[in-house]
């Protein structure tokens, strides 16, 4: 794909369902009883191969575009697969099933692409094997494919080093299937969306945290069954980002992003977009099935350099590529920190911003959790090496509309892991 600046992006658009509600509604269906109808389901890569794992296990799913209707079997419904679960590059799939799976009485194996099967799993393994889990890296190096066999579980208070929702969900999952109870204590909340729905389906779920934010519980306790739900995905904010931070830095743009996700454990973007001085506020904000929605109206701004970083970093990790972007547009510098969990996305994506950004004329400088942005020179066109990161190629393609000459984004095609269409929505702001 090649892209030049542009200026004078106006109009109103939607964006995909998000990615890790549209996830967990496939998997909570599947092992709730009855129908779970689900609306705006994002049709990416990762989300369609939850969808491909949970038919292999025996579950009934169909699909009408973004309509998705699961046949639920209850907990212990699901059947022995005839073959390996392809997750594809899907590192939520992988982590939640494997909590659903070892708690099944049958055989199952997990792999991924080349990509997945290079991330860290044992943040998983060790305490699921404290639960009494029986699962192993095949090839023992800590990640996919992994080995699940039949186990007899038991509740564990697991303490967490990192704030990861897909550590934290994976267990919660389990937890539905072990004896007593299943806490998972966090040193700052991590995105909530698995306490949020399992609680509409019936779980028996319960959440704290510090009043100074320091640390995060959440507990569950084995029910005898989940109900299935109907549920609207709200837009995700991970992919309004992009139009977020287009609207910002794009000359002479207003932007309103509709029915966007608005979860406090994934918003910290807007709360860096106002500390950069973005002219960016709220409109028609709701609650739905337990989830914040709101419009979300960007215009144009001049930004200045920023801190980010502390506890603020769980709720936009995905956004840090794009919030790298705004830094080398905006006046002075900013510091992205504490975000080491950067490493170990689809890419380094540490490395793979600042090489990129380098290209681009950029004065960036890597450190070991994060980076430091001296921006306000002007972005030149370059060839963007994606790595086959989506999130890279979103994000650079919005460093392009604002560059001199012409970028030029290698693999752009990996953008439909989480936003099919990404560019055509472009063509409505045009």
């Amino acid at each position: 794909m090649e892209l030049c600046s542009i200026s004078g992006l106006k109009g109103n658009v939607s964006v995909p369902g998000d990615k890790s509600i549209s996830h967990r509604c496939i998997m909570f269906g599947s092992i709730a009883r009855g129908i779970t109808e689900i609306h705006n389901f994002l049709e990416g890569e990762d989300c369609l191969a939850t969808i491909r794992c949970f038919r292999a296990l025996g579950i009934q799913i169909d699909q009408e575009g973004s309509l998705v209707t699961v046949h639920g079997r209850g907990l212990h419904g699901l059947t022995a697969p005839s073959q390996v679960l392809d997750v594809g590059n899907s590192g939520t799939t992988t982590r939640l099933i494997s909590g659903i799976l070892t708690g099944q009485p049958f055989d199952s194996k997990i792999s991924g692409d080349e990509s997945l099967n290079s991330r860290p799993m044992k943040r998983i393994i060790d305490p699921l094997t404290q639960m009494g889990a029986n699962i192993s890296s095949i090839l023992r190096n800590g990640c996919a494919p992994l080995y699940i066999t039949p186990g007899h579980l038991h509740g564990i208070h697991y303490t967490s080093p990192v704030a990861s929702a897909q550590v934290k969900s994976c267990l919660l999952l389990a937890g539905l299937y072990a004896e007593g109870e299943t806490s998972v204590t966090e040193p700052c909340l991590s995105r909530n969306h698995t306490e949020l729905m399992l609680r509409e389906f019936g779980a028996d779920i319960r959440s704290s945290h510090a009043l100074d934010g320091t640390e995060a519980t959440a507990s569950i306790r084995p029910c005898r069954e989940l109900f299935g739900q109907k549920i609207s995905v709200p837009g995700d904010i991970s992919s309004a980002a992009y139009f977020i931070a287009a609207g910002l830095i794009v000359p002479d743009s207003e932007i309103l992003i509709e029915n966007v996700g608005i979860n406090p454990t994934r918003s910290g973007l807007l709360k860096v977009c106002e500390d950069m001085g973005g002219d960016i506020s709220l409109v028609n904000e709701r609650t739905e099935g337990g989830e914040k929605i709101a419009d979300i109206l960007v215009r144009t701004s001049s930004l200045h350099g920023t801190t980010v970083g502390g506890d603020i970093i769980p709720s936009l990790i995905d956004e840090i590529p794009v919030i790298a972007v705004m830094a080398a547009v905006a006046q002075g510098t900013t510091v992205i920190k504490d975000a080491a969990e950067l490493k170990v996305k689809e890419t380094d994506r540490i490395e793979t911003v600042t090489d990129n950004l380098k290209a681009m004329g950029c004065d960036v400088t890597p450190t070991d959790d994060g980076m430091v942005i001296k921006g306000g020179a002007p972005l030149k066109g370059a060839s963007i090496h994606t790595l086959l990161d989506h999130r890279i190629a979103m994000a650079f393609s919005i460093a392009a509309l604002v560059a001199e000459g012409k970028t030029k984004i290698l693999d752009s095609k990996c953008i439909d892991v989480s936003y099919p269409g990404f560019y055509d929505t472009f063509e409505h702001l045009l």
